[in-house]
């Protein structure tokens, strides 16, 4: 089992330090997210964050950094591969909204009675 600092022993370079950097200062700028360094899966995470992103900048700063760093060639994590596409907006994920829908009436042709009072000039309306 190696340790967690010879796995990242590349991030001593200081040009792929500042790549590094430079991924989590975008990643925290479109995302709202805060990476450290010293989180077990950040290379998992910063794959994750760049096949997500819109930014071209996020995108050419995290091939940049797997050219140089081949290990880093990380798969995203996709369990659900031959499910249903999942539903994105703006790089995130949204939530499926799992609420049962209400239908109003078997005779879709039929007016609903109303519920209030209508008073149009003084006089009850309908």
């Amino acid at each position: 089992m190696t340790s967690l600092a010879s796995e990242r022993s590349w991030l001593l370079d200081p040009g792929l330090l500042k790549l590094v950097h430079q991924c989590r200062r975008l990643i925290r700028s479109e995302f709202g997210v805060k990476l450290h360094l010293t989180e077990e899966n950040l290379e998992q995470q910063l794959a994750d964050y760049a096949s997500k992103t819109r930014s071209r900048d996020l995108t050419r700063t995290w091939q940049t950094l797997q050219e140089q760093v081949p290990h880093l060639s990380v798969e995203p994590e996709d369990d659900e591969q031959d499910a249903l596409p999942k539903r994105m907006y703006r790089g995130q994920e949204i939530a499926e909204d799992n609420r049962p829908v209400v239908t109003t009436s078997e005779s879709v042709g039929e007016d609903l009675p109303r519920k209030k009072k209508v008073i149009y000039r003084g006089q009850v309306v309908g």
